[in-house]
């Protein structure tokens, strides 16, 4: 677990669509932690006593500062306010980070990144990253309206910007983001990046999947899900403590597990950010996250402990 560190709010900038790009410095001065193109920073929120993850949208090559985008949703649980309310310059805020589970791959020959709102945030980063290598590229920005689109000014003066598709909802047909005309042909070394909003997600991905594109090449990055975690009851078991719970419908194994004094770190409580991840020694999981892979659910080794359930009994390596 990587040791919270203390950062001060150097800068503050209310962009279009009700987004503020925020910059934070060390409290203590020098250098920030380096990170690479695709990581985020987890930010508490003292007032709500929770952990939100925001995407890194800074140029991984800076030094001095981190700088992320924070979308004011009324709709959330309530992080994005609370952050836009208590940013301001000269106040302190307690992050980890920054972690990386999105990474970019530098060595692709061609890499195209679709960024849905909010989404864009990482996409920054990595199109900066890539620019920086010389790398082909191409970023697609969706947007419901030019006049709510954060970054815009920047993005239009960045060197990269003849490598920038703007596509707005209020636009006509032929601007709005078209996978089937904006897909690339599926290859080897062609990689896909997306994130935003589940459901733009969930089509760009299905889409590009069903064109052929593996699996493996298109890249994924959750900032929120629509999560159930209700379902019957089950029991876990763990294995190196002795202790075993019953997980009742409405509660989850974090939950249940802290009542009897096992602590598992929980940050997201969406299954987007892999905090949680606990390791399974056997039974069957009900998988209920946005973070594992096809591949690692396959394999049943792991399970994100905040919202997915067991099909029976589990045994846990705790």
């Amino acid at each position: 677990m990587t040791q919270a560190q203390t950062y001060t709010v150097t800068a503050r900038h209310d962009d279009r669509g009700d987004i503020a790009r925020i910059r934070f410095a060390p409290k203590d001065g020098g250098p920030v932690v380096p990170f690479t193109a695709g990581a985020h920073l987890d930010i508490y929120l003292p007032d709500l006593d929770l952990w939100r993850q925001y995407s890194l949208c800074s140029d991984p090559a800076a030094t001095t500062f981190y700088e992320i985008g924070v979308l004011k949703d009324q709709a959330s649980r309530g992080g994005s306010v609370a952050v836009h309310k208590r940013a301001i310059e000269g106040v302190d805020f307690k992050i980890e980070g920054p972690r990386n589970h999105f990474p970019l791959n530098e060595q692709a020959e061609l890499s195209v990144l679709l960024g849905g709102g909010i989404g864009v945030t990482p996409m920054i980063a990595m199109a900066k990253r890539l620019q920086a290598l010389g790398k082909d590229f191409v970023m697609h920005y969706c947007t419901r309206s030019e006049q709510g689109t954060a970054f815009l000014d920047e993005l239009k003066a960045a060197d990269f910007a003849d490598k920038i598709i703007f596509h707005f909802d209020d636009r006509d047909d032929a601007q709005r983001l078209d996978l089937t005309r904006d897909l690339p042909d599926a290859t080897e070394g062609t990689h896909l990046y997306v994130c935003g909003p589940q459901g733009f997600m969930d089509w760009v991905i299905s889409t590009a999947e069903g064109a052929g594109h593996a699996t493996e090449n298109v890249h994924r990055e959750y900032f929120s899900a629509d999560v159930d975690l209700s379902g019957d009851s089950f029991e876990v078991e763990c294995a190196e403590s002795g202790v075993t719970v019953t997980v009742g419908a409405d509660d989850t194994i974090a939950k249940a597990l802290a009542a009897q004094g096992i602590k598992i770190e929980v940050k997201c409580e969406e299954g987007v950010c892999g905090t949680c991840m606990t390791d399974v020694i056997s039974g069957d999981i009900d998988h209920r996250d946005q973070f594992l892979t096809d591949e690692e659910r396959e394999d049943g080794d792991v399970i994100m402990a905040c919202c997915s359930r067991g099909k029976g009994k589990l045994v846990l390596d705790l």
